[in-house]
């Protein structure tokens, strides 16, 4: 029985299983066909998430998901999802306020003092 790794690598042009290896391309594994003398790479790694899954991944995020749930939504490591949204937020401007604040709203503010707690209904307009 082949083994999943070797489907993946059968010759795009014949689909042998006869195949060795044939230097390395930009980094990548060449294969060449024993058969019919093609010469090709591997098309992706199994473990290299699309573009579409980490755009998909920072969207779960910003709507309040955290990483664990995200990874167990996505079937991925929740520290891949840590790494992703630290390297966005790391590659990402922020816009700066110039003008000072006028209006501060502040919605049941609770505090501790002592062992009792006190709740505060405060809204300024």
């Amino acid at each position: 029985m082949l083994s999943l790794q070797q489907n993946r690598m059968n010759c795009p042009r014949c689909g042998s299983i006869n195949y060795c290896k044939a230097g390395v391309l930009k980094g990548r594994q060449r294969y060449q066909c024993k058969d019919c003398v093609y010469h090709y790479t591997v098309e992706q790694k199994s473990d290299v998430k699309s573009r579409e899954i980490r755009r998909l991944a920072l969207e779960m995020y910003l709507e309040g998901l955290g990483f664990r749930s995200i990874g167990r939504i996505l079937k991925i490591s929740y520290g891949t999802v840590f790494q992703w949204v630290k390297s966005w937020g790391k590659n990402t401007e922020l816009p700066e306020r110039n003008g000072d604040v006028s209006i501060v709203e502040l919605d049941e503010m609770h505090t501790y003092v002592s062992q009792k707690k006190l709740q505060m209904d405060m809204d300024y307009y």
